[in-house]
C-alpha cells in the first residue's frame, strides 16, 4: 500500500511541476512568435493526445514516464521547414530571446516556489521553532565545546538564529568552512555565553554532511515536545504485531527502564538492534510484559531498531514557538526570501559535492523523492506544498546547470552564438550533447544508487 501511495503522489507532484516547467517554455515561446509543434508531459510513446491552440495548433501529449517533459519547437536541424514558418523556426529567432525561452521553464519554478510560500505566509503567518537544544550526548564534539540541555542557539558566528531550520543550514556551512563554529547560547537561568564545536578532521566534516549526521555526529538534538508513549499503529506482519501489542497501548518500561514520552522509546529502540527487548506495556488499566524482537532497519544510511510501530506526533507548545503574522507586503518579501536562501543552498552543496566537502549521498533519485512525496502529503496539505516548493526550486536550479542536454547547457550554446555572431558549428554541439549524456547518466546513476542504498542499506 505504501508504495502505491508513494507512487501516486510521486507522479502528482513531479507530473504537476513538470506542466509549471514546460507551460514557462511554452507561454515565452508563443508570445516571442515561435511556432511550437508539441507540449509534451513525460517520456515516452503518447497515452494521450490532443491538438489545441485554435488556428496556431499545439500538440498536447501524455506520455508514461513522468521523469520529466518537453516543448517542441519548429527547428530547422530537425528537418525541413515549410516556407511560411521559417521566421518563427528556433534558428531564425535571435539568441537573446531563445535564451528567454529557455530560461522560462526554471523561471516558472521558481515563480510558483515564490506564490506558494507567498500564499502560506499571509493565510497562516510564520511558525520559527525556537532552537532549544535537547538531549547532548556525553564526550561528543557538543559536549566538549560546553553545549547543554536547555540552552537556546542565539546566534552562530555574529548572524542570529531564529529558528532551527536556519541553525541547521548555518552550523553546516560554517563547519565546513572554518572546521568548526563559535555559538552564542542562552540557558535556562539567562545567562548568555559562548560554546564552540570543533571539528578539525577534514573526514570527520565532510562525514557530517552525510544525510541525517549533523547532529549526530556534533552530539546534540534539539528539543522536541513531550509526547506520552501511546501507540498510534501498529505494523501488520512487525515484530511488535507478532508480540502482541496493539494500537492504544501505554508503554511503561523497556528492560525495567521507565519510558517517559515517545523521545524514549523511539531511543531505546533505535540503539537495540538485534537485540528482544522486555516492553511492559498497560492496556486498560492492566499492566502486561512481552518480549519483542529489535529488526535492523536502514534509515538515511544508518542502522537503527526497528519493531513495526507508528507514534503520534505532539504539537509545539507556545513556549517552543515565535509566531509571526505578516502583511501582504511583509509575506511577498519573506517569500522571495526563502526562496533564494533555499535555492542558495542547494547551489552551495552541490558545488561542494563538486569539491569533494559535502557527501554525495545528499543527491536523491526518483525512489527517495516519491517517498518523501507520499509521507508529506500523509501529513497534510501544508507539509506536501511545502515538499512542492523545494522540488520546484531544485528542479529551477538543476535545469541552470549549464550542461548540454538541459536548459543551462542550451543557454551557454546560444550565448556563445550570440558573442560570435554565429552559430557554434555542429561537432561542438554533438560533442556537447554526448558530454550532457554522460554527466545526467552519471548523476542519475548516483542517485538510484543513494535511493538503494537509502532502501536496502
Amino acid at each position: 500500500m505504501n508504495l502505491i501511495w508513494y507512487v501516486l503522489w510521486y507522479v502528482i507532484a513531479v507530473g504537476f511541476l513538470v506542466i509549471v516547467h514546460e507551460f514557462g517554455h511554452f507561454w515565452v515561446a508563443r508570445r516571442l512568435g515561435f511556432k511550437v509543434l508539441r507540449f509534451s508531459v513525460g517520456f515516452g510513446k503518447p497515452l494521450w493526445r490532443r491538438m489545441i491552440g485554435g488556428a496556431d495548433e499545439t500538440e498536447l501529449v501524455f506520455a508514461p514516464i513522468p521523469m520529466g517533459g518537453y516543448v517542441k519547437m519548429l527547428d530547422e536541424r530537425e528537418g525541413p521547414v515549410p516556407p511560411q514558418f521559417l521566421d518563427r523556426s528556433f534558428t531564425r529567432k535571435p539568441p537573446w530571446q531563445r535564451i528567454l525561452v529557455l530560461l522560462a521553464g526554471p523561471g516558472f519554478n521558481l515563480l510558483f516556489a515564490i506564490l506558494v510560500l507567498w500564499g502560506m505566509r499571509w493565510v497562516s503567518g510564520v511558525n520559527d521553532v525556537k532552537p532549544i537544544v535537547g538531549e547532548v550526548q556525553p564526550a561528543s564534539v557538543a559536549a566538549r565545546g560546553g553545549l547543554a540541555r536547555g540552552d537556546l542557539i542565539v546566534s552562530i558566528g555574529d548572524k542570529a538564529e531564529p529558528d532551527s531550520r536556519d541553525v541547521m543550514f548555518d552550523l553546516l556551512e560554517t563547519i565546513l568552512a572554518q572546521g568548526g563554529a563559535k555559538l552564542t547560547v542562552r540557558n535556562a537561568a539567562g545567562d548568555t555565553h559562548a560554546v564552540v564545536l570543533s571539528v578539525p578532521d577534514p573526514a570527520a566534516r565532510r562525514h557530517l554532511t552525510e544525510p541525517g549526521m549533523l547532529y549526530q555526529g556534533l552530539g546534540f538534538e534539539f528539543q522536541e515536545p513531550s509526547v506520552p508513549p501511546v501507540l498510534a499503529e501498529v505494523t501488520r506482519g512487525g515484530s511488535a504485531e507478532h508480540a502482541g501489542l496493539k494500537a492504544g497501548d501505554r508503554i511503561v518500561s523497556i528492560d525495567s527502564k521507565p519510558i517517559a514520552n515517545t523521545a524514549d522509546l523511539v531511543r531505546v529502540i533505535s540503539a537495540a538492534v538485534g537485540k528482544t527487548l522486555a516492553v511492559q506495556f498497560q492496556r486498560k488499566g492492566v499492566l502486561q510484559t512481552v518480549q519483542v524482537p529489535v529488526v535492523a532497519t536502514n534509515d538515511g544510511g544508518r542502522t537503527v531498531g526497528r519493531i513495526g510501530i507508528a507514534l503520534p506526533t505532539g504539537k509545539l507548545p507556545p513556549s517552543m514557538l515565535v509566531h509571526k503574522d505578516l502583511s501582504v507586503g511583509g509575506a511577498l518579501v519573506s517569500a522571495f526570501d526563502d526562496a533564494w536562501n533555499l535555492t542558495a543552498t542547494q547551489g552551495e552543496l552541490l558545488w561542494r559535492m563538486l569539491l569533494g566537502q559535502v557527501s554525495v549521498k545528499n543527491l536523491s533519485g526518483p525512489l527517495s523523492i516519491a517517498q518523501y512525496a507520499g509521507e508529506s502529503a500523509q501529513a497534510g496539505p501544508a507539509s506536501f506544498l511545502a515538499f512542492l516548493v523545494l522540488i520546484s526550486l531544485a528542479i529551477a536550479l538543476f535545469n541552470l546547470l549549464p550542461i548540454p542536454l538541459l536548459d543551462g547547457g542550451q543557454i551557454v550554446f546560444q550565448a556563445a552564438e550570440w558573442i560570435k555572431g554565429k552559430p557554434l558549428s555542429e561537432r561542438t554541439q554533438i560533442f556537447g550533447q554526448q558530454v550532457g549524456i554522460a554527466l545526467l547518466v552519471l548523476l542519475l546513476g548516483v542517485a538510484l544508487f543513494n535511493d538503494v542504498s537509502r532502501q536496502f542499506g
